[in-house]
C-alpha cells in the first residue's frame, strides 16, 4: 500500500508543480497530461457555478497566463491530505496553499481540493478533481 501513497503523492506533487513560475521557472503544464487520465474532469467550484474543464480546456488558459505576465511568482503546495486506497481507486481530500502576483499584485490564498485516482496499465493516474479556494 505503501508503494500505491508514494504514486499518488508523486502524481499530485507533479499536478501542483506544473503550475510554478517562481523565479522566472517555466510551468510545465504539459505535465497535466501526464498525471490524468485523457477523459479526465477537473472542476472548479470556487465561484457561484461549477465551472467544469476537461484536461485541454483546464491547461490552455493557465498556460496563457502562467507565460504571459499575468501570473507571475506563482505556486501551490499541498499542507495536508487524507488519501483513501481501495483495490484500484482512490481518494484525495487536500488543503493547498498558493501565492503570486496576478496583474502586479501579491496575493495569497488557501483551498480544498478532492481528487479520484485510478489505477491504469501505464500506472495511477487522475481520473477528477474538485475545488474550492477560502
Amino acid at each position: 500500500m505503501s508503494e500505491v501513497k508514494a504514486e499518488l503523492n508523486q502524481l499530485m506533487c507533479t499536478f501542483l508543480g506544473a503550475f510554478t513560475n517562481t523565479g522566472g521557472t517555466r510551468p510545465r503544464v504539459e505535465l497535466i497530461r501526464e498525471v490524468f487520465i485523457p477523459q479526465g474532469m477537473i472542476i472548479s467550484n470556487a465561484g457561484d457555478e461549477p465551472v467544469v474543464y476537461d484536461v485541454e480546456s483546464f491547461i490552455a488558459p493557465r498556460e496563457k497566463m502562467l507565460t504571459d505576465g499575468t501570473l507571475t511568482d506563482f505556486s501551490e503546495w499541498e499542507v495536508a491530505e487524507r488519501t483513501e486506497i481501495f483495490g484500484s481507486i482512490a481518494h484525495r481530500f487536500s488543503e493547498y496553499r498558493k501565492s503570486g502576483c496576478l496583474n502586479g499584485e501579491w496575493f495569497e490564498g488557501s483551498g480544498r481540493k478532492t481528487t479520484q485516482f485510478v489505477r491504469t496499465p501505464g500506472g495511477w493516474r487522475m481520473s477528477s478533481m474538485a475545488w474550492d479556494d477560502i
